[in-house]
Parts: C-alpha cells; structure tokens; sequence
C-alpha cells in the first residue's frame, strides 16, 4: 500500500492547513474506492466542488485498487479543487471494495465520513444533505435511499438488476430484522456515518456491501435516510459481476453466523448438506457387498471433504490464517473420523439392538455426535494457537498504531 501526499488546494497557491489543525465539528471526509475509474475522476471532483459549500470543511479520499492510470488523473484533476484530495493506493485489495472503505476509515480524519462511488451514479450535490441530516437528527448513519419518496433506482440497468437488486434487499431485511430496522435501502453504497460510530476492528469486508456490514457490526444508533436517485454511470463498465454476487451470499452467512449460537445452527445446517455425499457413497458400497461398517469408515471420506469444503468457505474464512492449511485439513478430518469410535459403537447398537436401517441407524448416529463434532472443530480446527496468540496481539497492535500514525499524518498535512 501506498500513501500520496495531498494535492489540491495547497499546490494551487492557497495556504494549507497546518498538521495540527483539528477537523471542526461537522466536517466531512468523502470516501471513495476506486478501480480503473480515470473516465469518471475530473466530472467527479468538478461535481463535488460545485456541491460542496465553503462553510462545509471537507477532503476527498481516493481508496484506489486501479490498474490503469486513475492515480495520476486523481492527481490531475485535483489542482483545481478548493479542498484537499488525497490517495492511498493499495497494493493488495484486500477484502475488495468493502476493504478499502475500511482502509479510509482508518485515515479519514473528520467527524463525518460520507462514502460514495466514483461512478457518478450516486450525485455528488447530496454530499452536504446527508451530513446536514445527520446533524439535524442526532443520527449516526444517514442511508442514501431508492426505496423511500423521491428516491428512485433508473440507474440500474434492466429487469435483470432491478430483480437482483431488490431481492437482495428483501433477502437481507430478512436475516437482519432487527439490525437494519429504519433502513430501507440496506443495498445501498452511498451514506454517510459518524467516525465516532465505527469500530474497524470489528469489521470483516468482504465484497462491495459495506453499509451491511457497518450497520450489522457497529450498530450505529437512529440510523436516517435522504432519498435520492440513483444515476446512470457516467464512464466506464460496472464492476458488478456473477463472482461479487457469490460474495454477497459468502458475507451474509459471515454475518449471520457472527453469534456462536448462529454459527453452531450453520455447522449443523452444512453437516445435513454432508448427509448427501455419505450415505450415497455409504449405499454403494453396501450395495456392492461391503459390510455396512467398513463400508461406514470409507463414506464418512466422502461427508468429511464435503463439510470442510463448505465449513471453510461460508464459516470460518476469516479465521483460516490462524493455522496452515494443511493443519486444518488434518485437524478437521482426524475429529471427524475420530467420532466414528462414538458413532460405529451406536450405529451397530441401532441396527443390534432396535432393528433401524443401516443408513437411519447412521444418520441418527450423525444427528447424536453433532455438538462433539462442532465444539471440537472450533476448539481444535479454528481458534488460534494458544502460545502464539499473545505475541501476534502484540504485533497486529504496534502494526496497528504505525499505520493509523501514517495514515493521519497523511490525511492533515
């Protein structure tokens, strides 16, 4: 990741704000991830301008992941800015767009930030109606809404996005009743929330929905909504793609599954998944003569792959650094084969003893070793290794400091 100084008002003769000025009440950091966005950049900061009044202090923020020449038009344009525009360029984008509202953040330096995209679907003018309705309200978050009177999705092109889009929105009222109450536009990217209300430790982007998971996370308090209406994108081709919608479903689950007692229902919910490939397996081996407990051993094989698969893409992806993968594999599958000496023991005491099916007898067996298995996953797969925990708290906490020192020095020079 890189740092660009700040350009824009000072290089243009005007004097610059000194390093111990401190954002007054009110002031705004507009944040704005950008990927190859160059055909978007001058029409943007002019817009800005325009929209931006003199009484409102505010600096531009580019969180930029291009691979073309955004940055050096970035630079360009900015001479004619009245407020400071700065860039951090990002090696790595991490957690993509999601990540690097984050990495904003973590620099803005104002007691408002507003995140928009760099498309110009979202209207620069209503940059100070949502700061002014945050202030008028008390609100900590102010959702720029489609869904409310006078806002309006036109932008998004054809039924196919409109269904997409709504559905997605109905999907995740849904799983968070409670969390996104007061806000109808949870899909939305254009907002505006209190710096005092973020914790960035707690957040965990994954993908391009960062106002879900800020609400979901932070649970910022009276959360408020500016209707407005979605635009046409000015430049350039829209990132949304099949791949960022599988994102989305990743990240709901992330989400849902944050309450042990969620992720517990999730692990039982993908271990009925892994139902499937073993007692298939388990029924053509019998069915090819193998005694149903041999038989037993070799399709659990097949339940193990499946559950781990699923375990570590939709469950536990951001706890995966914590060991090397092949620790995990063989954590996972040594627990779940370990549990055959609980379930053999039962599966032979149903079929003995009470008549069952081989494949009841093994499923109930499933169904009675399932806390065991989830408690001994998350124990022994997932939580980090004990004696290594407090010296990596210590480094991931002098690193944090070395870059939140950076990254203001950069925002207020």
């Amino acid at each position: 990741m890189s740092i660009l100084p700040p350009i824009g008002a000072g290089e243009r003769g005007e004097p610059e704000l000194e390093a111990t000025v401190v954002a007054e009440p009110g002031a705004v950091t507009v944040i704005i991830p950008t990927f190859n966005e160059s055909g978007n950049i001058r029409e943007l900061l002019r817009q800005l301008t325009d929209a931006v009044p003199a009484r409102l202090p505010c600096e531009v923020l580019f969180v930029d992941d291009s691979t073309d020449d955004t940055p050096s038009v970035i630079a360009s344009a900015a001479q004619d800015c009245p407020f400071p525009v700065n860039v951090i360029h990002r090696e790595r984008p991490e957690g993509g767009l999601g990540g690097a509202v984050v990495e904003g953040l973590r620099a803005a330096g104002s007691d408002w930030v507003v995140v928009m995209d760099a498309d110009l679907q979202h209207p620069p003018a209503l940059v100070p109606d949502l700061v002014a309705a945050g202030e008028r309200t008390s609100a900590d978050l102010v959702v720029a809404s489609r869904y409310i009177d006078g806002g309006s999705r036109a932008g998004l092109a054809g039924g196919y996005r409109v269904a997409v889009s709504r559905a997605a929105t109905w999907l995740t009222k849904g799983i968070f009743p409670a969390r996104l109450r007061g806000i109808s536009d949870p899909m939305s990217g254009f907002f505006a929330i209190r710096r005092s209300a973020v914790t960035s430790e707690a957040l965990r982007p994954l993908g391009y929905k960062i106002l879900l998971e800020l609400a979901v996370r932070c649970r910022p308090e009276q959360p408020a909504e500016v209707p407005f209406v979605f635009r046409d994108r000015f430049a350039g081709e829209s990132k949304s793609t099949a791949k960022e919608g599988l994102r989305f479903l990743r990240h709901l689950v992330e989400l849902r599954t944050a309450a042990p007692i969620a992720r517990m229902i999730a692990f039982g919910l993908i271990g009925l998944t892994g139902f499937v490939p073993n007692l298939l397996a388990l029924h053509g081996l019998t069915a090819a003569g193998v005694h149903y407990l041999p038989a037993e051993v070799v399709a659990n094989q097949f339940g193990v792959l499946w559950n781990f698969l699923l375990i570590e893409v939709l469950l536990f992806r951001e706890r995966r650094a914590h060991r090397h993968w092949a620790d995990r594999v063989g954590r996972f599958a040594l627990l779940a084969n370990a549990d055959l000496l609980l379930r053999i023991p039962l599966i032979a005491l149903f079929v003995g003893q009470f008549g069952m099916g081989v494949l009841t007898a093994t499923a109930c067996a499933l169904l009675a070793t399932f806390v065991v298995r989830f408690v001994g996953t998350e124990a022994l797969v997932y939580l980090p290794k004990r004696e290594r925990s407090g010296r990596h708290a210590q480094a991931r906490s002098t690193s944090g400091a070395a870059v939140a020192e950076g990254h203001e020095g950069s925002v207020r020079r």
